[in-house]
């Protein structure tokens, strides 16, 4: 009887020890997948903060235009420059990856992506066969964050350079002309809260992430694009 008690107490250790193998793999892996599903909310999420950069970017382009471009040998806007972009003659193909759009890195960049027409392809609601533009600009996150942190501890600068996989674009649409109020600001058409006819914009901006880090969007295949878009109507 002693013997069979002992035999069976070993099966059901041997048993025991396995389920609680199988439970410890399973912990493993949804633990892993948790891992990944944060991972891949926080890329998402910086994706995104990435395309608000690129949209306040594409107002501010705008706005410096209209308001003339700011010469810092007099600390004032040259307003003899200022004027209402209007969108090219030609129809725009919306390849960000030529060397006109990239604006502050190239081809010989360690972190180089060519970013081609994505952000064009995420906006599936454009016309594209007659699309003229007044602006495109791709430009790269962490290199912007650099060229404010040249003063910064190493630690920051490091992180920046993490941020180098994330890029920014946009480009501006003009629409045509669209009623305008304004008072009280430095667009203003005039003092008074009349209206006034206006020049509308639409701006297209994209936050895009190469999540595989490669050097062309061709070969990605778990690329992160984030969209938006707003309007703008400027004065007359």
């Amino acid at each position: 009887m002693k013997k069979n008690e002992k035999g069976f107490a070993l099966i059901l250790a041997l048993v025991l020890l396995l389920v609680m193998s199988l439970m410890g793999g399973a912990l493993i892996v949804i633990s892993s997948g948790d891992h990944e599903n944060n991972n891949a909310s926080d890329e998402y999420q910086q994706t995104f903060y990435v395309a608000e950069t690129a949209l306040k970017e594409g107002e501010q382009w705008l706005l410096d235009k209209f308001l003339g471009p700011w010469d810092r040998s007099t600390n004032k806007r040259d307003a003899t420059k200022k004027s209402l972009p209007a969108n090219t003659a030609s129809v725009w193909d919306g390849d960000m990856g030529t060397a006109a759009a990239r604006n502050n890195y190239d081809v010989n960049s360690s972190f180089f992506y060519n970013t081609n027409k994505v952000c064009y392809n995420s906006f599936t609601d454009l016309t594209k066969s007659s699309l003229k533009i007044a602006h495109s600009e791709s430009n790269n996150y962490g290199e912007l964050l650099l060229q404010s942190f040249s003063s910064a501890p190493q630690s920051e600068k490091d992180e920046a350079i993490k941020l180098q996989r994330y890029f920014y674009e946009f480009f501006v649409i003009r629409i045509g002309s669209a009623p305008f109020r304004g008072t009280g600001a430095s667009i203003k058409k005039k003092a008074s809260n009349t209206a006034a006819t206006g020049m509308a914009y639409r701006i297209f901006a994209c936050g895009i992430f190469n999540a595989d880090n490669v050097t062309n969007s061709n070969n990605s295949k778990k690329r992160v694009v984030v969209g938006l878009e707003s309007i703008v109507v400027l004065p007359k």
